[in-house]
């Protein structure tokens, strides 16, 4: 995770200037995070992945006490430094400060992109240890572009001329609802949708809606 946090903490304010407003041209985003607040209620939920801490404010403006993990320090230094009055920690998907049972839900919004199979699989089980049972999960990810296959991987390696070192696994939506499904979370709605015009990465996307089983098969 080493070339993870460290290309992300290069980027971490042109990042926030560019993705950090997203959400005002992603209505469909904004519905599913309305749904997920709804369905939490008063718990404490994670947002694992905040990067500059937008989804985390956008959660906090529709009632639900969310607490941002990244990866990245410097990407948490530009969440503080964005939204003061909100929790930010330092913190891997694979091995989360927190503990058993503490959150209601959480989201992981495109978290998963730069994971290894076995790193995905990491994550789901920390998951499921943070999370109650009964908890939500909303994971959004990446599935393929005009030239990028699902199952396929772009490297990067410059970003807003920046050096970084970043692998963008392209993913497949029967793939992640199986490995949730052995981490114990079941799938019980997911979205497909084209990219927005104008407004972001031209990829196609989905969002798994998932619930932790109330007992572990």
């Amino acid at each position: 995770m080493d070339p993870v946090r460290a290309s992300y903490d290069t980027i971490a304010g042109r990042y926030a200037q560019e993705i950090g407003g997203e959400l005002a041209g992603k209505p469909v985003d904004r519905a599913l995070y309305a749904l997920f607040a709804e369905l939490v209620g008063a718990g404490t939920v994670g947002d694992v992945g905040c990067g500059p801490g937008h989804v985390t404010a956008h959660l906090a403006g529709l009632g639900v006490r969310t607490v941002g993990v990244d990866l990245s320090p410097g990407m948490v230094a530009v969440a503080r430094a964005r939204y003061p009055e909100l929790d930010f920690t330092v913190g891997s998907c694979t091995d989360l400060p927190v503990p058993d049972r503490a959150w209601a839900g959480a989201v992981l919004a495109y978290s998963v992109i730069h994971l290894s199979g076995a790193d995905r699989a990491r994550t789901w089980r920390e998951l499921a240890r943070v999370v109650q049972p009964g908890g939500w999960l909303l994971v959004a990810f990446h599935v393929q572009t005009a030239d990028r296959p699902v199952g396929s991987t772009y490297h990067l390696g410059e970003w807003w001329g920046q050096p970084v070192d970043l692998d963008f696994h392209y993913l497949d939506p029967a793939q992640l609802t199986a490995e949730l499904a052995d981490a114990g979370s079941d799938v019980i709605a997911r979205t497909d949708r084209e990219p927005w015009p104008e407004v972001e990465y031209p990829s196609r996307r989905c969002y798994l809606l998932a619930r932790l089983r109330t007992v572990v098969q």
